[in-house]
């Protein structure tokens, strides 16, 4: 028997290995194995099976099998191939991404100690027990009247020594003392379970309904879940996820990042406790590879977790969801394999023949075009969840508050000061959202017109005040801000143009002396666990104002917030991109819906310059029908997604003049050009220089009523573009592919 071995690197070639018979029965498709390559052991995947080859030289032996279990299964195996095929990728490199880098067998997670009743005492022993060992007779009524188990740390807040309490107890043949394994992360990035008793309005009934219809029929069923912000779509998954399991089938959750949604994580964690399994980038390597050997042996049911938690080894798979589908983060462009989680999550259905459901207040316009051309069943929750009511919006015209004031540049108007003091007089609280973090974005000399630049891309530095810092949001460079003088003229007469959350907390805590003030970007919490922690502590009400970027806009529900300000509306209104309209809208209508989530009125004001932008009417109205009408045909005219197919060929480089040459060269060799194919570039993209690569593109467009199901675009780009770092000699510059791109930027 022969293999045909892939290996993580960009060619498509595999390479043919003998399998010794000790392993024939244990090495099969989509087993790793280690090989001799290039004088190395290294470790591929087995792509093919042969029994016999024409190639009549040496054949080396596969070393030995890395994986002694089967840890895919055919379905997965068939969603890797999918992957490969469609994004263009070696099905080396989709496998690596998607495994484990090994199963560790001797692995073993913390342990935890879980206390339980074991004997119900008479009163006349519990008060013996009472006068005797007051701290045993405090632990044990707590477990006698709680009647749930308990891990033994909680009884920290009874006694210093738990364990030995718990331990004497034990010897008394009152309680039981359990180990279990750790569930890995879930109390770092979610809130504490909430035990909900839920009764559903109508509307949610109707939608459980259809879901549960399409979950007895067993069969691929593609949902569209559009629900107001506040209207119980988490109840909606909970609910739909709970049939799946008295049908002893299995989940998938996908949320757009982890560390943004812990109210969710903690619902599901109080329904499904420990069959929940958690799937995201700060698992260590031997986390991932226990948790993948536990799904694999069937102990977790239902997996949670950002976009690569769509690839986990679930077997009879009977729904996956995609929770705020339309954010950016389910699309992995860093690196091979550049794919949308959300599309991929739709493949995967059909492959299982599973229910799946993409679900937002805001759905992005591909889904909500596939809706209209009846590829998905629409369910509608149109109103929030118990009394909830929508918020009043104003908008600010700040080139009005600039004549009124006099004040150029002013950050908070007048109406949205008077507003933030009236709420918190109310002990209500607040969200401030201001899309950009930093404290200025661009520092100018007004004497020489100098502005402050990253030395390795094409893009002015941000200054941080908290730190005296000067950084790159894009490659991370930095520099220290030690003098307040012009580099090159040595003038003094430094202008700070723009504002970021530094600024934005500096200026509420001088008017606001009294408030208690957080900020929540990437600079204030960079862990899960950091983020979660600030989230508890504005939960609880410990917080007044709370003030980040996009981090604030989305999948937090605080009943206490009633106010939401947008400062600057219009960033990113303008950016040459076809997406950056919807994404404006989508980020204005989230954050309005933070606020107002209980009986209490909510007030939302935003902050703009330009009132009579189709954008911002159609936000304060909250009218998402309008939005979408215009948007989609401002598409069409365009012949941007979702009418047409899209791809993008992205080529960077040290040399902008060599690289330009490598470019006019791939336009000029062009082929197989076909009807309704549109051809863009190539040119500099937006960010022309990023981290001392030169960026250049070409984007292709194929209209899809000339190519329904983008067979003609993936041919030709697979004709002009397999193996193009031979095809067109490279040398140091990169060339990337990348179908449905997220953006031109």
């Amino acid at each position: 028997m022969f293999a045909e071995v892939a290996f993580p690197i960009k060619s498509f070639q595999t390479f043919t290995y003998l399998i010794p018979k000790q392993f024939v029965n244990e090495v099969n498709i989509g087993t790793r194995v280690k090989v001799p390559l290039r004088n190395k052991n290294t470790q591929g995947v087995v792509v093919g099976l042969k029994t016999s080859i024409s190639y009549r030289g040496e054949i080396k032996n596969i070393t030995e099998p890395v994986d002694n279990v089967l840890i895919l299964t055919p379905s997965l195996w068939s969603l890797i191939i999918w992957v490969s095929k469609y994004y263009m990728t070696s099905i080396g490199k989709v496998a690596n991404m998607v495994l484990p880098k090994t199963l560790s067998p001797n692995y073993c997670p913390p342990k935890k100690k879980i206390v339980s009743l074991k004997k119900k005492i008479n009163l006349n022993s519990l008060e013996k027990l009472k006068i005797r060992a007051p701290k045993q007779y405090e632990v044990y009524k707590h477990i006698c009247d709680q009647k749930l188990s308990k891990e033994v740390t909680f009884f920290n807040k009874f006694t210093k020594n738990p364990i030995q309490i718990c331990l004497a107890l034990k010897e008394k043949g009152l309680i039981n003392i359990d180990e279990k394994e750790t569930i890995f992360d879930l109390s770092k990035f979610s809130f504490d379970p909430v035990f909900k008793k839920v009764i559903y309005n109508k509307d949610q009934q109707k939608v459980i309904k259809k879901i549960v219809f399409s979950l007895k029929a067993s069969c691929y069923s593609p949902f569209l879940l559009q629900g107001v912000t506040g209207s119980g779509k988490t109840e909606i998954y909970i609910e739909s996820v709970k049939f799946c399991i008295k049908q002893n089938k299995t989940a998938i959750i996908l949320l757009p990042e982890i560390a943004l949604t812990p109210q969710i994580a903690g619902r599901f964690r109080a329904v499904f406790g420990e069959l929940v399994a958690v799937w995201h980038s700060k698992l260590t390597k031997q986390q991932r590879s226990w948790t993948w050997s536990k799904i694999c042996a069937g102990e977790y049911k239902i997996v949670i977790g950002a976009r690569s938690a769509v690839f986990s080894p679930l077997k009879n798979i009977g729904i996956i969801i995609v929770d705020e589908e339309q954010e950016s983060s389910f699309y992995q462009d860093s690196k091979d394999p550049r794919y949308h989680a959300r599309d991929v999550a739709i493949m995967r259905s059909t492959l299982e023949k599973s229910v799946v459901i993409v679900a937002s207040a805001t759905p992005s316009l591909e889904s909500y075009y596939n809706y209209q051309k009846n590829k998905f069943q629409y369910l509608h929750l149109p109103k929030r969840f118990g009394n909830a009511r929508y918020p009043t919006v104003h908008i600010v015209n700040m080139s009005s508050n600039l004549q009124d004031t006099g004040k150029y540049g002013q950050i908070i108007s007048g109406l949205l000061q008077d507003k933030i003091e009236e709420k918190i007089s109310k002990n209500e609280q607040v969200i401030l959202l201001q899309n950009r973090r930093g404290f200025s974005s661009v520092i100018k000399c007004i004497d020489c017109g100098e502005v402050v630049m990253c030395s390795q891309c094409k893009i002015a530095l941000t200054y941080h005040k908290q730190n005296e810092k000067l950084i790159c949001h894009f490659c991370s460079y930095m520099i220290s801000m030690i003098s307040k003088k012009c580099n090159e003229c040595r003038s003094d007469t430094l202008k700070f143009y723009g504002t970021g959350t530094q600024k934005v907390e500096s200026l509420i805590k001088m008017i606001f002396p009294d408030a208690r003030i957080a900020r929540l970007d990437m600079d204030t919490s960079n862990s899960s666990q950091g983020i979660t922690s600030l989230l508890k502590s504005f939960s609880n009400q410990e917080i007044d104002i709370l003030i980040g970027t996009q981090m604030v806009a989305k999948g937090l529900d605080f009943p206490n917030a009633t106010l939401v300000g947008i400062i600057n509306a219009d960033l990113g209104l303008y950016l040459p991109d076809f997406r950056s309209t919807e994404k404006v809208f989508q980020l204005l209508y989230q954050a309005s819906g933070r606020s107002g989530r209980s009986e209490k009125l909510g007030e939302v004001v935003i902050q703009t310059y330009a009132p009579d932008n189709a954008v911002i009417k159609n936000a304060k109205k909250l009218d998402i029908s309008s939005f979408y009408q215009s948007a989609l045909k401002e598409r069409e005219d365009l012949n941007y997604p979702p009418y047409s197919w899209l791809a993008k060929v992205e080529v960077t480089g040290s040399n902008r003049i060599g690289l330009v040459s490598i470019l006019e060269k791939i336009h000029a060799n062009i082929g197989g050009k076909f009807l309704g194919l549109e051809i863009l570039g190539p040119s500099p993209c937006f960010l022309e220089k990023l981290k001392n690569k030169y960026r250049y593109q070409i984007v292709f467009k194929s209209k899809k009523t000339l190519d329904p199901n983008g067979v003609k675009i993936h041919s030709f780009m697979k004709k002009n573009f397999f193996n193009a770092s031979k095809k067109f000699q490279l040398g140091q510059n990169r060339l990337n592919i990348y179908f449905d791109p997220i953006s031109l930027i």
